[in-house]
């Protein structure tokens, strides 16, 4: 079985590749290396560097006829969407047109879509959140996702493409790049390991900032293996139903590194929600899946690779 990957030179998308890989099948990887690292590429891949809005991405598709599509690529900054709406719009709706359209066209059995549910519930009146929640999002990055999940069920209806889309929360680990809220684990440790401050953005009634949902990549690694045999045309949650506030999760960092740096803070930014945590009971019932990857345990093997990349770079 051969599955293109898009985005697999980035952070989520490389541990998956790793994985499928390792499982083997066949894969093919997708990355224009805007925000992704060749030196995440795994080695048994074949890579094509290419922007997914491009129109030669057709030529990809009927070269490899892939069986399964794996999205992961996209712009991936809540922040930057409500600066450059159209650019995230370019991206992040036009550019999954473009592999749907060829996907219906090369008949891909499967796509399995990287959303959000760090963002597309926006702030929602019900906690943890479940799938049944009506979206409210807040930002042009989560109404792009929003989009495309449309999208996917079109294609579905009209096409009888199948889909899966995994509504991600907080993702953190090895690999991360220290960007936008999305990298906030790794912005800690970067920070403390340079002996840097670090921003806490919160709003006025909040002082312990946002309250998020961290789920280790390689739970989320799991779910996309699973999602190849399972989960037809669905939309599930992949989080750990667990709250954590950003004093809490700098703290923890703070701890672990054995470091006395304080954060300074800074004001909400456009399109950040109070808080996230998401319901899990959908992914447990119809994936059998559920995180098994504790906060702390995660954050010490995201801290050593950060340490050894550091290390590489002296």
């Amino acid at each position: 079985m051969k599955i293109l990957v898009t985005g697999g030179a980035g952070f989520i998308a490389s541990h998956i590749v790793d994985a499928y890989v390792d499982a083997g099948y066949q894969v093919v990887v997708v990355d224009n290396l805007s925000t992704g690292n060749i030196n995440n590429l795994n080695s048994k891949a074949k890579f094509y560097e290419i922007d997914i809005t491009n129109p030669d991405l057709e030529k990809i598709f009927k070269s490899e006829r892939p069986d399964f599509v794996n999205h992961h690529a996209a712009q991936i900054s809540v922040p930057v969407s409500t600066q450059k709406p159209i650019f995230d719009a370019q991206i992040n709706i036009l550019g999954t047109l473009n592999i749907l359209q060829n996907a219906v066209k090369y008949k891909v059995k499967k796509i399995i879509f990287a959303s959000t549910g760090g963002a597309i519930y926006g702030d929602a009146e019900e906690y943890p959140t479940s799938e049944n929640y009506v979206p409210s999002p807040v930002s042009p990055y989560a109404i792009a996702k929003l989009t495309v999940e449309k999208y996917l069920h079109y294609y579905n209806y009209q096409f009888g493409l199948k889909y899966l889309a995994l509504r991600y929360s907080n993702v953190f680990g090895p690999r991360q790049i220290p960007h936008g809220e999305a990298g906030v684990v790794s912005i800690f440790i970067e920070n403390i390991l340079r002996k840097e401050s670090s921003n806490l953005y919160s709003f006025p009634n909040k002082p312990d900032g946002m309250i998020r949902d961290y789920v280790f990549v390689g739970d989320v690694v799991d779910a996309n293996l699973l999602g190849l045999k399972i989960g037809n045309n669905d939309i599930i949650n992949i989080a750990t139903n667990k709250e954590t506030s950003t004093v809490q999760l700098y703290n923890q960092i703070a701890e672990i590194l054995n470091s006395d740096i304080t954060f300074k803070r800074g004001d909400s930014r456009a399109g950040d929600i109070r808080r996230s945590c998401l319901d899990i009971s959908k992914a447990k019932k119809i994936l059998n899946w559920s995180p098994k990857t504790e906060l702390k345990k995660g954050i010490i093997l995201t801290i050593k690779f950060f340490e050894n990349k550091m290390k590489e770079m002296k």
